[in-house]
């Protein structure tokens, strides 16, 4: 009987990379966490330091830990400027915080790419004794038409006017939202999708022009023409 853990024993791992599925791993962590009754950790790791990540990087890791505080997780951990490989890292942290469970995506980017090979995976066992892998499904692109193409996010932000709501790129106290606006590839117009993160949930508009043609769900009242 010594052996069998009670749900307050169980703490959870979520391991998330740059990209838009960082909000799905968090959420699912936190799901977990609740069926358990058990605190949750959220952790990436990044080769560069942090002074030196691009506008869409900051912005990913500015929503993951808005979103990591608004479900309540006990920690968000940055492991910036690691030259380590990841499994090292990640059993690092897990041992440091007791972790027995641990989350990650099937379809990671850049450096997690070697995961969608299955020796990710079994590494991770390997160097995580008595501690459970999940590996969770994850969105491959942004919810937009497929023969959409985007070029590379950058830092925006959304501010209203009288005729609704326009993108803008400076920081000022008049913006309302900040997110990342994703271009389309071939126009000469700031045409595209915003996303952006509001009470812990993510959302997205569309772009025409500068101008937001789709009703802003956090303001009820206001109309997009």
């Amino acid at each position: 009987m010594g052996n069998i853990k009670s749900q307050m024993d169980e703490r959870i791992l979520v391991c998330v990379y740059y990209g838009p599925n960082g909000e799905r791993l968090i959420r699912r962590g936190y799901e977990l966490s609740q069926l358990s009754n058990s605190p949750f950790y959220v952790l990436t790791v990044d080769r560069l330091a942090s002074d030196e990540f691009d506008a869409e990087k900051s912005s990913y890791i500015e929503q993951w830990q808005e979103l990591s505080e608004e479900l309540g997780a006990e920690k968000f951990i940055l492991k910036d400027d690691e030259s380590r490989p990841i499994v090292k890292v990640i059993k690092e942290v897990a041992y440091q915080n007791n972790i027995t469970q641990v989350i990650i995506g099937e379809q990671p980017q850049n450096r997690w790419e070697e995961i969608t090979k299955g020796s990710f995976v079994n590494l991770l066992l390997r160097e995580l004794v008595f501690v459970d892998i999940h590996v969770v499904s994850v969105d491959r692109s942004l919810k937009v038409n497929d023969e959409t193409m985007y070029e590379k996010g950058i830092r925006g932000f959304l501010r209203h006017d009288d005729e609704g709501f326009v993108l803008a790129f400076a920081k000022s106290k008049e913006n309302l939202f900040e997110g990342v606006f994703y271009k389309e590839i071939g126009t000469d117009f700031n045409n595209g999708i915003f996303k952006y993160v509001r009470g812990g949930t993510s959302h997205q508009v569309r772009v025409k022009e500068d101008r937001v043609i789709d009703e802003i769900k956090d303001s009820p009242n206001i109309k997009m023409k």
